[in-house]
């Protein structure tokens, strides 16, 4: 029996190493199978998501390989000097892959979206198994520091459903503001910007003339005309920050080139993306509308598919020296930016949603949600260090990562479990049941959805 469920776990493991590339063309080809597409057509939709999947990859590498150096570059003139240093989301990926628990906590998270979707629970499909170490994190450090199989599973499970549900509240926004209708985003890295994003868009939805000011692209656009177009401004601001990391004249150039193509790039890789999922999202409607009598799912993907969004990029730019200036100014942070700065553009990809892409608002939001990012890591950071250590990875000094436990969701749900778990861990849960009832029952979906739909008529 220990035989059968070794190579059930081999074969698991296989699947994981492979990576998100294999994993998803297999993973929509056997969805398109349960919505009733033939096979070759299933086949071909998840390679052409795949295909499209590569190429959004490659673009955001481009952006990372050009946007790394020159905030590490930043760092240095800045002149800050923090003993915790951003080793990047891959090493935290690689420490949470590497945990003797991770197969338990996987297992444990699909269980919990089935029987969600078959509760009515959630409507999100999370078929990005890859982006499940995101929830997955933070039961291993509970584990970790609690030495409580239990706790750690318990701490990934209500980091699932609360993922799922954010999912779900966000969707409308994927469809209306970036354009791909039937999808939600299970990414941690990204929803959980949520938790700051919707309560501060609300407050000022509220401050008089505050929430007048309103300016995007669209609005750089009508003034600066040519300047205005997404690929003069991905010049532009790659030539600034450039300037910033006190290139040679040849290099800012470089740098400006590059962020022109990926301002360019990103979209066209989107819709081949798109172009994919085209046949199985009609089938998952026509099949839906059968057996759940109408009822709308949604497949959850990895949020790689909206951080090409134009105000999305242009936010991260402009954010990446302000975070660099938070750092060094922020009192009590001890975190030192630097892998991470290139992945800003996860972590504000929905606050630029929620905002309508509204560049003032997305801004000031993403200044909040650097520090709130910034704080946690500083905050967990000892716990996470251990956790590295004990899995193999050698590190000089301590580590954190704009990932893991310094996301707004983790650190909450961390915090709740390591500190007084007997108190904290049942205010998280009535408070998230709080928060539930009042989005769905007294917001309500259709509003939501209502104020979404607003986003087309901006663009």
């Amino acid at each position: 029996m220990n035989s059968f469920f070794d190579a059930i776990y081999q074969g698991f493991q296989f699947f994981l190493n492979a990576g998100s590339l294999v994993m998803l063309p297999v993973i929509i080809t056997i969805i398109g199978l349960v919505f009733r597409v033939k096979l070759s057509k299933s086949f071909k939709a998840g390679l052409t998501i795949a295909i499209g999947f590569a190429g959004i990859n490659l673009v955001v590498n481009l952006l990372k390989t050009n946007i790394g150096p020159a905030a590490q570059a930043m760092v240095t003139n800045f002149g800050i000097n923090l003993n915790v240093t951003d080793v990047g989301w891959g090493a935290i990926a690689s420490v949470t892959w590497a945990s003797p628990i991770i197969a338990f906590i996987i297992f444990e998270i699909l269980a919990i979206n089935i029987i969600m979707l078959i509760l009515k629970l959630t409507d999100t499909m999370d078929v990005d198994i890859w982006n499940y170490h995101h929830m997955a994190i933070v039961g291993i450090l509970v584990y970790f520091v609690t030495e409580n199989v239990a706790l750690g599973l318990l701490a990934s499970g209500i980091m699932a459903i609360i993922t799922f549900k954010l999912s779900d509240w966000s969707a409308p926004f994927v469809e209306h503001y970036f354009g791909i209708p039937d999808v939600s985003l299970p990414t941690v890295s990204s929803v959980s910007s949520l938790i700051i994003a919707a309560p501060l868009n609300w407050v000022i939805d509220h401050i008089p003339g505050v929430n007048k000011i309103n300016f995007d692209i669209k609005s750089a656009r009508k003034y600066l005309g040519f300047f205005g177009e997404p690929i003069m401004l991905g010049l532009i601001l790659g030539c600034i920050l450039g300037l910033l990391a006190r290139y040679d004249l040849a290099a800012i150039l470089n740098l400006g080139v590059n962020m022109a193509a990926v301002m360019v790039l990103i979209p066209k890789m989107t819709s081949l993306f798109m172009e994919g999922l085209m046949p199985i999202s009609e089938a998952a409607k026509k099949f839906t509308s059968e057996k759940f009598k109408g009822r709308k799912l949604y497949i959850g993907l990895d949020s790689a598919v909206i951080v090409g969004n134009q105000n999305v990029i242009t936010t991260a730019l402009i954010l990446t020296p302000i975070t660099i200036a938070l750092a060094a100014i922020l009192p009590g942070n001890r975190v030192l930016p630097f892998a991470d700065l290139a992945v800003i553009t996860f972590r504000v990809a929905m606050i630029v949603a929620v905002t309508r892409g509204n560049l003032f608002r997305s801004l000031l939001i993403g200044i909040v949600q650097m520090a709130a990012i910034l704080y946690a890591g500083t905050l967990t950071t000892h716990a996470l260090t251990g956790l590295a250590l004990s899995t193999g990875l050698k590190f000089d000094g301590l580590i954190t990562s704009f990932a893991g436990t310094s996301l707004t969701q983790s650190f909450l749900v961390f915090e709740s479990f390591v500190s007084n778990p007997i108190v904290f861990v049942p205010l998280l849960i009535i408070v998230f049941i709080a928060v539930w009832f009042f989005v769905e029952k007294v917001v309500g979906k259709k509003k939501i959805e209502e104020y979404a739909g607003e986003c087309e008529e901006d663009m």
